[in-house]
């Protein structure tokens, strides 16, 4: 067998959307676990959709996750050459038909408006063609498929596929602005680039026929085919742009990792032999095996993603994480706080980098909160109890200098044996008093040794007063 090569050919038109990445991500591993090559390739066919600044949004994208490229774009300028080589062969033909006429052919079948061409100018004399190509009417350059029969075809996921010639459009190669359509232009410099494996969305599969004819007719050897399932939102509906997460850049804004992202596509779809789900992307490499992809859509559960991201976060050095958590602190805290230590707090408890932001809310200052969150049926605590045990623990912790998480605990530990309470009977309304929090991401002694004395005491008096007036 002939080295593996694949590509990914996305057209400069926007973001990458999470198909398209997965797209590439699997023509990468299908490459790389076989040690062949993955290709490069970026097909600006369609100039009217072309958006500036799209190729480095492509480069950026596939150098951040890691999908490096054997060769970069490397696109034929001979196209049209090809083009022509079909029309002699009989495989293609010239077609003058304007916008008027092309808009009368217009029908609708299972409730889509259409447009199914004819083969008007199919029928145009040789000497037809060259009067109108000498006249400089404008033209596209369409295939010629057959109208009667079946073609049939191999996918590797799909199986063999079999479809109507009559359903077969004479597509067109060549548009009027003389550029190549992106079919054509993928068929030719699939070829021409030794392409072995074609991977993509199913969206394609209808148009695989079309595709072989045009292989066949160059008598050139038809690739093997791997079309990747639709993915869907939780709905099961196409997954749109419109969903807030479509895209690698969506994903990476919403405080996602790049390899929780790699991960998480990479199960789009596929499903690994072993019973696991975290992966690194040399392991995917290892481990991928096309032929285990699901002809069945792929479902993206954003709260999946989420646990996923989490996991990777657990798993994060402290200084990494620390440098893209810093921001976050910053944006919600104001005061000179240890901010190395409240990251340390929240890297446990966390999804997503912005989650941070309702984990710290409270060291810039105490919310308004209901005294019945000092109500704890487990440590047995009210609040007339917890205001006893703050009034009490108040002149400890006045006197106390030592302000380190250790040095609290011990001391407060002392009280709890002095006075013959269990430990959260005395933490649990502490930790109340300096946050007014259900949840924070410490105890009540890693919070007072980030707030320091001062703020510690005043908020606990702040705490004894809102208790006593309800007393």
């Amino acid at each position: 067998m002939s080295k593996v090569r694949t590509r990914f050919a996305p057209s400069p038109t926007g973001r990458m959307h999470v198909g398209n990445l997965r797209t590439a991500l699997y023509a990468y591993l299908i490459a790389k676990h076989e040690g062949g090559d993955f290709i490069l390739r970026i097909e600006d066919t369609d100039q009217e959709r072309y958006v500036e600044g799209a190729v480095d949004i492509i480069y950026r994208t596939l150098q951040k996750t890691g999908l490096i490229h054997d060769e970069g774009p490397d696109k034929d300028g001979g196209v049209g050459q090809y083009a022509k080589k079909l029309i002699e062969k009989g495989e293609a033909y010239y077609c003058f038909c304007d916008k008027e006429r092309l808009e009368s052919l217009r029908q609708e079948v299972a409730g889509k408006e259409i447009v199914t061409y004819d083969k008007h100018c199919l029928h145009l004399s040789k000497e037809e063609v060259e009067e109108k190509l000498a006249a400089g009417v404008p033209y596209v350059i369409r295939q010629n498929n057959p109208t009667t029969g079946t073609t049939t075809f191999m996918d590797d996921i799909y199986g063999e596929i079999t479809v109507d010639n009559s359903e077969l459009d004479d597509m067109i190669l060549i548009k009027s602005d003389g550029y190549p359509t992106y079919n054509f232009a993928n068929v030719v410099d699939d070829h021409l680039m030794g392409i072995t494996h074609v991977v993509r969305g199913n969206e394609y599969l209808s148009s695989s026929p079309k595709y072989n004819r045009l292989y066949e007719a160059f008598g050139w050897e038809v690739p093997v085919y791997v079309h990747c399932p639709l993915i869907t939102n939780e709905e099961h509906q196409k997954l749109s742009k419109r969903c807030g997460h479509s895209s690698y850049e969506d994903l990476i804004e919403q405080g996602f990792l790049t390899e929780a992202i790699v991960n998480f596509v990479a199960l789009l779809g596929w499903s690994p032999s072993e019973n696991r789900e975290i992966f690194s992307l040399e392991e995917l490499v290892e481990a991928f095996d096309y032929h285990h992809m699901s002809k069945s859509p792929a479902v993206f559960d954003y709260t999946k993603l989420k646990w996923m991201n989490g996991e990777y976060i657990k798993a994060m050095e402290f200084e990494p994480f620390y440098e893209m958590a810093e921001p976050y602190l910053k944006k919600m805290i104001s005061k000179n706080y240890d901010f190395r230590k409240i990251a340390a707090m929240v890297k446990t408890r966390i999804e997503t980098f912005p989650d941070i932001a309702e984990h710290i809310d409270f060291f810039e200052a105490v919310p308004e909160y209901d005294s019945a969150m000092y109500v704890h049926k487990k440590m047995k605590t009210t609040e007339e109890s917890s205001l006893t045990v703050l009034q009490e623990v108040l002149p400890v912790l006045v006197q106390q200098e030592d302000y380190s998480n250790d040095a609290l605990y011990q001391v407060l530990s002392d009280f709890v044996k002095e006075k013959g309470y269990k430990n959260g009977y005395v933490l649990w309304p502490i930790r109340t008093a300096v946050s007014g929090k259900q949840m924070t991401p410490g105890g009540a002694t890693e919070l007072m040794e980030v707030l320091g004395k001062e703020e510690s005491i005043a908020r606990i008096e702040k705490a004894i007063e809102k208790l006593g007036e309800i007393k």
